[in-house]
């Protein structure tokens, strides 16, 4: 029986993580961790039982202890709940599915604790990747990719000799709005961005896709997941989404990993690892796929994977103020208080107006991220 804690089991990789346990008898679930969602959250504590469950707000979790009196289980809250779930001591690997940067410190904690780590909170590399690596090594636990373009590579590399790696192809879908020009993309409304043509994911990581930023984040996590330069790094355009990555090897070989766009795929390979299950659903029918077809990004209409690369060959904090600048700016454009092509130049704005700090300390994370959003208030949104 494998003992699994989640952070973020309200969210898309969060109860789709549940279904893989629903269909895997050996899987037990010992601690959740949510935001506000607190009536799934007490549905999820009936069927699975968890010891240990969190909620961002004392408000909150004073009204699920009430809803949930019947059960026996903990209920903590905010940051020291996240952490509490994090180093619980029942579990042997944590799923970290919350959104933003508030998995640093958790992901930190429970590595600390000799948890592996399932990862799909892809900001944890992206800002401090420089931390988390070293760290995983010197305590010998697991990173296991979750995304799908990053399991796909973890799994292309299965048993292969990681120094003979010469480059990653990282694939995208290209979003719902592949091929518009700036002109046309004036007038998206969030509906418009929420429609992506492959994947059913959060709104964030939806909006993320739409702009093309998702997939400068992924080439920032897969950097330190890998240990590749971003120059080796190479996105590719399939919009199908049956390709979910490639690795390029130093003599020339190709190797790929294709599927149906189905998230319960990676993260039950890295529940399991290095064991497959069998997953019900759909398969590849190749008698149907008949071509798959590939595209060079456009970083001129979607500069926001341009400045992805600016960041990442800049490293230090600059990476920790991309992606805060995008946190920022994609709530604001979910709230309908800027435009979509806002979401790129705020981004790049935030981005010229900070000083680089080359080697941050979490403490020095945390602190830029507070900062660009302050920088984000203060700035005159036309």
């Amino acid at each position: 029986m494998k003992k699994i804690a989640i952070l973020g089991s309200t969210g898309s990789i969060g109860t789709q993580t549940l279904e893989v346990a629903r269909t895997n008898q050996d899987l037990e679930i010992t601690a959740l961790a949510a935001g506000n969602r607190i009536e799934l959250l007490e549905a999820q504590m009936r069927e699975f039982h968890p010891s240990l469950v969190a909620v961002w707000s004392e408000e909150k979790a004073k009204e699920l202890r009430l809803r949930t009196s019947d059960l026996d289980v903990r209920i903590v809250a905010g940051m020291e709940g996240l952490l509490e779930v994090a180093e619980q001591p029942e579990s042997e690997i944590l799923v970290t599915a919350i959104v933003g940067m508030i998995g640093i410190r958790p992901t930190i904690a429970a590595m600390k604790a000799g948890k592996d780590i399932a990862l799909a909170n892809k900001e944890t590399l992206v800002t401090a990747g420089h931390i988390i690596m070293p760290l995983a090594e010197e305590r010998g636990v697991r990173i296991l990719p979750v995304d799908s373009e990053h399991s796909a590579i973890f799994q292309c590399l299965n048993g292969e000799n990681r120094r003979e790696l010469h480059k990653i192809l990282l694939t995208a879908s290209g979003g719902p709005f592949r091929g518009k020009k700036k002109e046309e993309l004036k007038a998206v409304k969030v509906e418009d961005a929420l429609k992506h043509p492959n994947w059913s994911m959060g709104q964030k990581i939806t909006i993320d896709s739409a702009t093309l930023v998702n997939k400068g984040l992924e080439m920032m996590e897969a950097r330190w997941l890998f240990g590749v330069e971003p120059e080796n790094i190479q996105i590719v355009v399939q919009p199908k989404s049956i390709i979910h990555s490639m690795v390029e090897f130093v003599d020339g070989a190709v190797m790929a990993q294709l599927g149906t766009p189905d998230m319960k795929l990676p993260i039950q390979y890295a529940l399991y690892y290095p064991s497959r299950r069998y997953l019900p659903g759909e398969r590849l029918d190749f008698r149907q796929l008949m071509q798959i077809t590939f595209e060079q990004p456009d970083m001129e209409n979607f500069p926001g994977l341009r400045l992805a690369f600016e960041a990442a060959a800049v490293g230090g904090s600059l990476p920790t103020v991309y992606n805060a600048a995008n946190e920022r700016a994609v709530a604001l454009f979910l709230d309908r208080r800027i435009r979509f092509l806002d979401i790129p130049e705020l981004i790049e704005n935030c981005m010229e107006r900070h000083t680089v700090i080359e080697n941050p300390s979490v403490e020095e994370i945390l602190q830029t991220e507070q900062e660009v959003y302050q920088m984000i208030d203060k700035l005159e949104l036309k």
